[in-house]
């Protein structure tokens, strides 16, 4: 029978690597903290509770579990899309709870939400369009409150050269593409500006073999350049591919924060509510 990377070649037509090839993290000074954060519903429910972790410049944290345990509501609370946040965020010293999304973002925060369709993209936008949207106000691509045309088919043709973006061309709707290749739209969009902060939340999902491979790579590049990484996913294979560190959460808070390398019936347990104490034992 056929591994993994073999039926993964034979799909994309050349060589896969499925695991991830990279170094051991280089880790800076600052990066975000996070203290004693919880989010309530409308209701009052408590959908994170008192969650404290870091995330230093230089590596990757990724928060497993399965869906439904908090991890949608905490990546919300650090993007300011959560409506009750009690507790501190705080990226390189500045306090991000109480911020619109909108200064967050200017903050240097790039966000890959879990579902591209409905908080990624605009459909019958055009690629082009799609690859500024969280850039409206950037007088490089708007003046006067007009786009530049021009500059940005431009800047469309670069980014849609560099993240290997098959499209008819800039002015394609976003909705014609494939879901790799849409994915590879938010992936450029969110990494080509100056990061302090990478929220990727589900970075793959739906998305094909060659895609996920690409994307993997830029996340670990993004790492690589000093910035502090997040990614939020309920896949083991990508949690362990990705991660140096990782943070189980269960009911909404977090039973402990393992190495990347962490053996994933360990891993499993813990997703079932076990804390690392028990764990060990």
């Amino acid at each position: 029978t056929a591994s993994n990377t073999e039926l993964a070649s034979l799909m994309v037509g050349r060589a896969v690597e499925l695991t991830v090839q990279k170094q051991p993290p280089r880790l800076g000074e600052g990066g975000l903290e996070v203290r004693d954060l919880r989010v309530l519903t409308h209701h009052g429910a408590i959908v994170v509770d008192a969650v404290s972790f870091d995330v230093r410049p230089g590596e990757v944290l990724a928060i497993a579990g399965v869906q439904g345990n908090g991890q949608t509501e905490l990546v919300e609370a650090i993007v300011g899309l959560a409506g009750r946040v009690e507790g501190s965020i705080s990226l390189d010293g500045t306090e991000l709870v109480g911020r619109s999304v909108r200064g967050i973002l200017d903050a240097g925060v790039g966000f890959v939400p879990e579902d591209r369709n409905e908080d990624g993209l605009v459909g019958e936008f055009s690629v082009a369009e799609n690859l500024i949207l969280d850039r409206s106000s950037d007088r490089a691509f708007v003046r006067w409150g007009t786009i530049m045309r021009k500059t940005l088919d431009r800047f469309a043709r670069d980014r849609i050269a560099e993240y290997d973006i098959r499209t008819q061309g800039p002015q394609a709707p976003a909705a014609t593409l494939s879901g790799g290749n849409q994915q590879k739209v938010v992936i450029a969009r969110e990494l080509d500006r100056e990061l302090r902060l990478l929220v990727a939340a589900q970075p793959t999902r739906g998305v094909d073999v060659g895609s996920i491979e690409f994307i993997h790579k830029r996340i670990i590049e993004t790492r690589d350049s000093g910035v502090p990484v997040i990614v939020v996913s309920t896949e083991l294979d990508e949690v362990t591919a990705l991660a140096d560190r990782i943070a189980v959460m269960y009911r909404g808070a977090i039973v402990g924060v393992v190495p990347g390398d962490t053996p994933r019936d360990i891993l499993g347990l813990m997703m079932a509510g076990a804390s690392d104490p028990e764990v060990a034992a």
